[in-house]
């Protein structure tokens, strides 16, 4: 007899309960070996093979995503992410943890069985938790993708017992472990659902049962010819007019001219002339999001043509402020941001280089240069002293961070200006970037914010840059920032899908 072991000693059963699961557990594999899984023999391994380090999902996900969409991106986005909280969960906590043997394969016919079995411990289901996750994440963003997906989630989870490599246990602690990944992602990251936008001022405008009425002006330069031609189909009767970006403001005069509704589609500053426009013609806005962030449309509400095109024939409007700025003889609106300082710089340096490397490597390299420069932006007065900035960033509506989410704005109503400052010094790209981790409301030597309706800025220096909705102009002289309440309607859907 061995010194290290002693047979004499009695064998630990365990806890009774945890026994009889265990026991059930294996009935329930041996039962489900016995079966005959109707079509599952050229289906289920070849499906749980694709699914091996999240191939399958990252490729479904790629999918998603090309329907170029903002909520197919953002879906394919937020199944990745609870994709990979939920594998790191399991390898590092679940089968860490809970050290189970696989299942003697026995029972399962050979044409079932993996040509590679895993090496891993059986619970849980790395792969159960991986299809959940991702599955669970993309219908937390999009119900309808989510359904298109689920079957195969469903599938893949069930493979694993069909060919014979986990427990049912294993299975569905995998896929609980999953579908909690993706909520934990959730209240990092929330959903658009969450961030549904607040009750405005409701505003009587025209219905256009056909879209007749509309005549819409599309930035060619923003890509929006997929926007337009789904707009097309959905409102017939709608006047479309797609013109070069310089072209965009002579267009939109012209279309206010003889519209019942001004639309527009485009990136920011496309959307603020036509804002402009409107607010000069007396005009309702109808905003189909064709840019690249489409803030001011997304902060409404308004996601897709199938959103603008329900407000419009049912004439569902709402009431929006509006900013306005004035600098000796310049003067403007702005309906997202307004600001002076490293990011107007920042913009002039990436349109000079924006030519001659391309638009990514030009705002890398402008970012570089704007932040090691040892000269501070912006200088101005603040109780009659004056201050070096390193930005002062004004928002049309207070913006709100969501857990780890980008700001956005609940209320396009709200009678505020959102103003935050970052002060100069040393290390500015240490100091903006505390400025942008630490939150809007967040007070501290480097940073400061507030809330107001009017704001006014002595001892700029005439040429300053200003930035508005994308745009950069020069300042003369002292600036003026005050609030339009409610100055402009826009078309929104009273429901939020």
């Amino acid at each position: 007899m061995s010194p290290d072991v002693d047979l004499t000693a009695p064998r630990s059963e365990g806890h009774p309960l945890r026994q009889k699961l265990l026991a059930l557990d294996c009935r329930l594999f041996e039962f489900a070996a016995e079966r005959h899984w109707p079509a599952a023999g050229p289906v289920l391994p070849r499906l749980s093979r694709s699914a091996n380090h999240g191939l399958l999902w990252f490729a479904t996900a790629a999918a998603i995503a090309a329907s170029r969409t903002p909520r197919g991106r953002r879906a394919a986005a937020r199944g990745v992410a609870s994709l990979t909280l939920a594998s790191l969960t399991v390898n590092t906590l679940g089968k860490r943890s809970v050290r189970r043997d696989r299942p003697v394969l026995d029972p399962v016919p050979l044409v079932r069985q993996l040509k590679r079995q895993p090496i891993t411990t059986s619970f849980p289901s790395g792969h159960a938790a991986s299809a959940a996750a991702f599955a669970t994440g993309v219908a937390l963003e999009s119900p309808a993708w989510g359904a298109a997906v689920a079957p195969v989630a469903f599938s893949v989870a069930m493979s694993r017992v069909y060919t014979g490599v986990h427990f049912p246990s294993d299975v569905l602690a995998g896929a609980a472990l999953g579908a909690g990944a993706a909520f934990a992602v959730r209240g990092l990251a929330p959903t658009r659902g969450q961030l549904a936008p607040s009750a405005r001022p409701r505003a009587d405008a025209p219905v256009l049962p056909d879209g007749r009425g509309l005549v819409l002006v599309a930035n060619t330069a923003a890509g929006t010819a997929d926007r337009v031609r789904a707009l097309r189909n959905a409102l017939p009767g709608a006047e479309v007019v797609e013109c070069a970006p310089q072209d965009a403001p002579a267009e939109l005069e012209k279309a206010a001219a003889r519209a019942v509704a001004l639309g527009v589609c485009g990136g920011d500053g496309t959307v603020n002339t036509a804002a402009e426009v409107a607010l000069r013609h007396g005009l309702p806005l109808a905003v189909l999001p064709g840019g690249t962030l489409n803030h001011f449309a997304l902060d409404l509400g308004l996601e897709d043509v199938r959103d603008l095109a329900g407000a419009l024939t049912r004439g569902e409007a709402v009431r929006v402020d509006v900013g306005r700025f004035t600098s000796g003889e310049q003067r403007g609106i702005f309906v997202n941001t307004l600001s002076l300082g490293v990011y107007p710089e920042l913009v002039r340096e990436r349109d000079r280089w924006a030519r001659r490397v391309g638009g990514w490597p030009a705002g890398v390299l402008a970012a570089l240069r704007v932040l090691r420069a040892d000269r501070h932006p912006l200088e101005a007065e603040v109780g009659g002293r004056p201050h070096p900035l390193w930005l002062l960033f004004v928002g049309n509506g207070t913006y709100h961070r969501m857990g780890l989410a980008p700001g956005r704005r609940l209320d396009l109503a709200d009678g505020q200006l959102d103003v935050r400052v970052v002060h100069g010094g040393r290390h500015p790209a240490l100091r903006l970037l505390a400025a942008a981790v630490a939150g809007p409301l967040t007070r501290s030597p480097a940073h400061a914010a507030v809330q107001v309706p009017r704001l006014r800025l002595a001892g700029v220096a005439p040429g300053t840059l200003l930035a508005y909705d994308g745009e950069v102009a020069e300042v003369h002289g002292e600036v003026t920032v005050e609030k339009l309440p409610q100055a402009l309607t826009v078309y929104r859907p009273a429901v939020i899908h």
